[in-house]
């Protein structure tokens, strides 16, 4: 944690290759292909920005939405891509056990898709005979101890998470989960389309199971108890909305006091099995759902059990078995996504040998594709964005002082990574063979598991990332209270070093405002400069958040995600506050960096017209209908249309930049604008 004074920041120019008031280097900066300049600006600024790529650009067939994350995506990929072909072929030359002869093996064992096909369902078979040995329920505790070690989804997650109410402990967590689908609503709703594909999903596990080793019947009677006790496990379950909520998922417990609340689970027996270190505190996040997972130990036959969690391994395993499984895996799956072709077998190793070693792969990413000059001019663009977050803060109407003190304190205590870790993962530990690709991947979440583990009881590491170096993607961690942004966001478009910086400004500074703002959303607020779920406002303060965040909530209802289904207001909540205060943050800061002299125009813009489209920009997509239903009951981030035009809406900044006027449809009433950051 860094602490800083509460004197106003300092705001540092960003070096840039542009000259002032010259064009950007061809390709950089402004799309005007993208464009659909038919579209007033004021009228529907995403179409504005993006209407002619919306419009011209035909999404890969292996792909359920396509937009600039993909684009940023697909060129690291192909560049992580070309790092693991000379690692495979070079492991004859690695030491064995090094990190570049393991991701050579891993790669080269991933993509060896003959053997894949040879093999059939005999590298599940162990998994298997581990669930047909089972003899009693009281057994299967250590049954799902064993799986859950291999990331296989079984009953509930358990895992080590910071304490909420001591952000320098590491606990045991316990949460809900088990289900299949990929949300409890998907069990539960009524309509036709619904229940079509709860029809779907039992037939693909009847067809699962079958190719599991169970015949066709009895797979089929197996499906059903299987649909049966995940819905079971669904209606215990809290909504996507409630899991938002950090105070309700907060049950702090003794271990002993979990054996109280659900008897007929051998946690013994359990936590010896998952070689957990000695427990003496841990969350239970929804002790509803447990206590029903209690009664349904007492009720469901052991051999309802058993077949549901042959269903949870071979799912978990079937995309790296043979075709027959890899393909019925897709089959259903692309119902949800709306996918018409598998992604090519290179893509999904390229994937899995990142989620396996990917701190060893982005150390390789990082020495050919980031360079210190970038680090250290994205570092400029944070302090910038923190200095006119201080500024704001400072001023900000509805805050009252003892509120803005303890607001200010924890911006200064923001940590913040930027590209890379300083200290790498060690791999030395992970065993990796040149057999069949199911035993490598089932060792690495394995190891991945037990790294984790053993951070119950011991200090908090605060050097440690999530996401790994290619990532195109940046979080904000309350528990740590730190912004982090790897490597792989910080390529064109998002950070452009041949952009001009309002550009820059408008793309990269709004997610760097985005990760900012989280700390003062609905729930990133919860929380303090220590990462402590503390509430340090002040009631009055606290309503007046409230109500500005309600009328965030209003705004988006009324947005439709596809046909006539709307958003989830609330479940988007917090990535809504931050997109608003993420720009409007990211505006102040560029004004501030041009140190009161107007920025130039460019290419027919000004300097103010070209930040904005830089922000319309990168949020550029297309969305599958089959994606875009499935995103508006699960996903926290609205659509891309109105991640634009949702914010740009209630920003004067925007409508006074391109003449927008009152009765404008990028115009929000003043009655209904939201301003909180």
């Amino acid at each position: 944690m860094r602490i800083r004074s509460f004197a106003p920041f300092l705001l540092l120019p960003i070096v840039n290759l542009t000259v002032a008031g010259a064009d950007p280097a061809p390709g950089h900066g402004i799309q005007r292909a993208y464009q659909d300049t038919t579209c007033a600006p004021c009228s529907d600024f995403f179409r504005f920005a993006n209407g002619s790529w919306v419009s011209h650009f035909e999404m890969p067939a292996s792909y359920s939405s396509y937009g600039t994350f993909d684009e940023v995506f697909d060129r690291n990929q192909d560049n992580v891509h070309r790092l693991l072909e000379d690692a495979a072929r070079q492991v004859t030359k690695a030491k064995a056990g090094s990190d570049e002869w393991k991701l050579g093996v891993f790669y080269r064992t991933c993509m060896d898709s003959a053997r894949a096909d040879a093999d059939g369902a005999k590298p599940l078979e162990p998994l298997l005979r581990r669930i047909d040995a089972l003899e009693s329920t009281p057994a299967l505790a250590a049954a799902v101890a064993g799986l859950q070690r291999e990331n296989v989804t079984a009953m509930f997650r358990f895992a080590a998470r910071q304490d909420f109410e001591n952000s320098s402990a590491v606990i045991a967590f316990l949460g809900q989960g088990g289900l299949g689908l990929p949300d409890r609503d998907y069990y539960l709703k009524s309509d036709s389309t619904s229940r079509a594909l709860v029809d779907a999903y039992r037939g693909h596990v009847a067809r699962m199971l079958t190719l599991s080793g169970l015949d066709a019947s009895a797979s089929s009677s197996a499906a059903a108890r299987i649909l049966a006790l995940e819905t079971a496990l669904a209606q215990a379950s809290l909504t996507n909305v409630q899991v938002r909520d950090p105070k309700l998922n907060y049950h702090p417990m003794t271990s002993a006091e979990l054996v109280n609340r659900a008897p007929h689970f051998d946690w013994t027996a359990y936590f010896g099995a998952i070689e957990a270190p000695p427990i003496t505190r841990l969350n239970l996040a929804q002790p509803g759902f447990f206590h029903a997972l209690d009664s349904l130990l007492t009720t469901v036959p052991l051999a309802d059990w058993k077949v549901y969690l042959r269903w949870h391994a071979t799912k978990h395993a079937a995309p790296w078995l043979s075709s027959a499984f890899a393909q019925e895996d897709f089959a259903f799956n692309s119902k949800l996504s709306g996918e018409k072709e598998m992604q090519p077998r290179w893509k999904r190793c390229v994937n899995a040998t990142d989620d396996a070693l990917g701190e060893a792969l982005g150390r390789k990413f990082v020495e050919r594709h980031f360079t210190a000059a970038t680090r250290a001019r994205v570092l400029t663009m944070i302090t910038n964005l923190e200095g006119a977050l201080h500024d704001r803060l400072s001023t900000l109407e509805w805050m009252n002082d003892s509120t803005r003190i303890q607001a200010l304190a924890k911006l200064d205590a923001f940590g913040r990574k930027i590209g890379y870790p300083d200290r790498w993962r060690d791999y030395s530990k992970l065993g990796v063979t040149q057999g069949p690709f199911l035993p490598n991947v089932l060792a690495a979440e394995s190891f991945e598991f037990h790294r984790r583990l053993m951070k119950i009881g011991r200090p908090v590491d605060r050097a440690e990332w999530n996401m790994t170096p290619p990532t195109v993607n940046a979080y904000y961690n309350a528990s740590m209270n730190e912004i982090v942004f790897p490597a792989g966001i910080l390529q064109p478009p998002f950070y452009d070093p041949l952009a001009d910086d309002a550009v820059n400004y408008g793309a990269m500074g709004s997610v760097i405002g985005h990760e900012m703002t989280h700390g003062f959303d609905d729930r990133g607020r919860q929380f303090d400069a220590q990462g402590n779920l503390r509430d340090w406002w002040t009631p009055g303060d606290a309503d007046r958040f409230k109500s500005r965040a309600a009328r965030v909530i209003e705004q988006f209802n009324g947005y439709t995600a596809v046909d006539t289904m709307h958003l989830n207001g609330k479940l988007t909540t917090g990535e809504n506050i931050a997109d608003l205060g993420g720009l409007a943050v990211a505006y102040r800061a560029y004004q501030h960096s041009l140190g009161g002299k107007p920025g130039p125009a460019m290419g027919g813009y000004s300097a103010d017209q070209r930040f904005f489209l830089g922000y319309a920009q990168v949020w550029r997509e297309l969305v599958r209908p089959e994606q875009a239903r499935m995103w508006a009951s699960t996903d926290p981030h609205s659509p891309g249309r109105w991640r634009v035009n949702g914010p740009l809406s209630n920003l004067p900044e925007f409508a006074h930049a391109f003449g927008c006027t009152s009765g404008d449809a990028m115009v929000r009433a003043d009655s209904l604008k939201v301003r909180i950051w």
